[in-house]
C-alpha cells in the first residue's frame, strides 16, 4: 500500500467507527449462470452450456452499498427499480445488508446484467435495461431522502452513475447543492461526455477510458498525460479532485494543491467487474470517517487490487481490507504529506482516539541527537508528526551555506524512521501557522526553551521541553568536518 496513516484506518475498521454514507445511483442486479460445456449444438455452431448454478448479487450502486456495509458503514440508498420479480431480489439483498433504502419503482424491468460463466470464465453477458430516466418531478423526493440521511448523521454522499437513468442532470445538481450546503463531500463515479451535472463535486473517479471520453481525445496511460487531462477537467467542471484509475499503473489523484501517483502492485487479475464500485466506496467511507483524501485514495487502490483477484462482483469486507493492510509495505515517501493532507490526517487520528505529538526542526544533517529526541517525542503519544523547515526557511535561519541537504531528501530520511508517522514541510520561519492547522495534543521541542516562548503553543494542550544530547548538533558536526 504505501501511506503513513495505517493505524488510523485499522482503528476505524476494528473499532466499528466507520461513518455512514448515502448512495444515490443506478441499481443493478448482477446475475450469474455458471456451467460447463463439452459439445456443440446441432442447431448452430455454438457450444451447449450445461447450467450448474444460478446466483445473483447487487450490482452498480447496489454493489457500492455492498462494499460500504462490508466495511462497517451505515448506508442509505436511493435508486430505480422496475415492477418485476427482480425488484424483489434487489430489496431482499438490501434488507440482508441492513441498508436504509428508498427505491423508485417505474413500469418495466429492473436493470439486470446476466453473465454466463464456463470454467469460471465469462463467455457472454446479457443486459436487460430500462432506459426511461428518472422523472424530474421525483427529484425533490430523492433530495428529501438525502436530507433525512444527512439529518441522521451521514457524512459523505456517493453518486453512482451508470448512465441507466437515475443520475439525471437535475438530480445530480440538486444532490450536490444539498450536500454542499451541509458541508458534506460528494463523490461521483461518472459516466458519459457531459460532466457539467457533477459541477462542484468533491471528487470524481473516472477510469482512463472515461477520462478520455470527457476530454474528447485519447489519454495515454502515462503519468504526465493523465495528470494534464485530469487537471483540465478539474478546472473545467469546478471539481475538488479527480482520482483516475489506471489498471496496472495504479491511480493518479489530482487536486489544486498537487498530484499524487499511486502505484499498483502486480496481482493476478481474475475479474474486474465492480472494481470501480469498490474504489468509490472505500474512498468515500474513509474520507467520511476522518482520513485525508490521499490516504483514502491509497486505501481504495489497495482494496481494488484485492477484489479484481476474486471471481464475479465481489465487495470487500473490513477483515479482508485489514489483512491487505497488514501485508502491505510502507515506503517512507508515502509518509511525506502536504499540509492539507497532514491536517486532515491529524483530525482522523484524533477522532480515532490517538494522542498526536508534534516536533519540528531543520534536521539538515540527521545525527544521533536527532534520533534520541524523535524517539523520546514519539514515546509521549501514539503518532508523531515532524514539521520540517523548507530550504528557504533554513537559509534565512542558518545562513546562505545551508541547508546541506535539500528538503525533499531531509523529508525522506525522516519519513524512513520507524518512530515518525508523518513529515510535513513548512515555508515559514516558525511552525506557528502549521500548528494552527494541525492542532496536535503535544508540542515537543529540544533545548533550553521556555514553554511560553514557543510559537504556536496556544494551539496545543501540552508543551514538553526535552534536553539535548551534549556535543551533538549539525553546526558542530559541520565545523568538525571543515576542520
Amino acid at each position: 500500500m504505501s501511506f503513513p496513516e495505517r493505524a488510523a484506518p485499522e482503528l476505524l475498521l476494528r473499532g466499528g467507527r466507520m461513518a455512514s454514507v448515502a448512495v444515490l445511483g443506478d441499481v443493478v442486479l448482477d446475475r450469474y449462470l455458471a456451467g460447463s460445456t463439452s459439445r456443440v449444438s446441432r442447431e448452430a455452431p455454438i457450444p451447449v452450456v450445461l447450467c450448474e448454478a444460478e446466483r445473483d448479487n447487487l450490482g452498480g450502486a447496489g454493489n457500492v452499498v455492498a462494499n460500504l456495509t462490508g466495511l462497517g458503514c451505515g448506508v442509505w440508498l436511493a435508486g430505480l427499480i422496475g415492477d418485476d420479480p427482480e425488484a424483489g431480489r434487489v430489496r431482499s439483498h438490501l434488507e440482508a445488508r441492513g441498508a436504509h433504502f428508498e427505491l423508485f419503482a417505474r413500469p418495466g424491468r429492473t436493470q439486470v446484467k446476466t453473465r454466463l460463466l464456463c470454467g469460471g470464465q465469462q463467455v457472454a453477458r446479457f443486459d436487460c435495461e430500462n432506459p426511461a430516466p428518472l422523472d424530474d418531478s421525483l427529484v425533490p423526493r430523492a433530495v428529501r431522502f438525502l436530507e433525512d440521511a444527512l439529518d441522521e448523521g451521514v457524512r459523505a454522499v456517493i453518486l453512482s452513475d451508470y448512465g441507466l437513468g437515475f443520475c439525471t442532470p437535475a438530480l445530480c445538481r440538486s444532490v450536490i447543492a444539498s450536500a454542499r450546503a451541509r458541508g458534506v463531500p460528494v463523490f461521483v463515479d461518472p459516466r458519459g461526455r457531459d460532466w457539467s451535472r457533477y459541477k462542484g463535486a468533491s471528487a470524481v473517479t473516472p477510469n482512463l477510458a472515461e477520462l478520455a471520453l470527457v476530454r474528447g481525445v485519447p489519454v495515454p496511460n502515462r503519468d504526465r498525460d493523465v495528470e494534464a487531462a485530469a487537471s483540465e477537467v478539474l478546472r473545467r467542471f469546478g471539481l475538488g479532485a479527480v482520482l483516475v484509475t489506471r489498471s496496472s499503473k495504479g491511480m493518479t489523484l489530482v487536486e489544486e494543491e498537487g498530484t499524487v501517483h499511486i502505484a499498483a502492485r502486480s496481482v493476478e487479475v481474475f475479474d474486474v467487474s465492480g472494481a470501480g464500485d469498490t474504489v468509490i466506496a472505500v474512498l468515500a467511507a474513509f474520507v467520511a470517517s476522518g482520513c485525508s483524501l490521499e490516504v483514502a485514495a491509497r486505501l481504495s487502490n489497495e482494496a481494488a487490487q484485492f477484489v479484481v483477484t476474486r471471481a464475479e462482483t465481489y465487495p470487500i469486507s473490513a477483515d479482508e481490507l485489514l489483512r491487505e493492510l497488514d501485508a502491505a509495505p510502507r515506503p517512507g515517501a508515502a509518509r511525506v504529506l502536504s499540509r492539507s493532507s497532514a491536517a486532515a490526517q491529524c483530525r482522523g487520528w484524533k477522532e480515532a482516539g490517538c494522542r498526536v505529538v508534534f516536533t519540528n526542526g531543520c534536521f539538515d544533517v540527521l545525527h544521533a541527537g536527532h534520533l534520541d529526541s524523535l524517539e523520546r517525542a514519539r514515546a509521549l503519544g501514539d503518532r508523531l508528526i515532524v514539521g520540517l523547515n523548507s530550504d528557504a526557511s533554513v537559509r534565512r535561519l542558518k545562513g546562505p551555506s545551508r541547508p546541506v541537504n535539500a528538503s525533499a531528501d531531509r523529508a525522506l530520511l525522516l519519513a524512513a524512521l520507524r518512530v515518525v508517522d508523518c513529515v510535513v514541510v513548512f515555508e515559514e520561519d516558525t511552525p506557528r501557522e502549521l500548528l494552527a492547522e494541525l492542532r496536535p495534543h503535544v508540542l515537543v521541542k529540544g533545548g533550553d526553551y521556555r514553554a511560553e516562548e514557543l510559537p504556536g503553543r496556544e494551539f496545543v494542550q501540552e508543551v514538553v521541553i526535552l534536553p539535548l544530547v551534549e556535543g551533538l548538533s549539525t553546526t558542530e558536526i559541520l565545523r568538525r568536518g571543515r576542520g
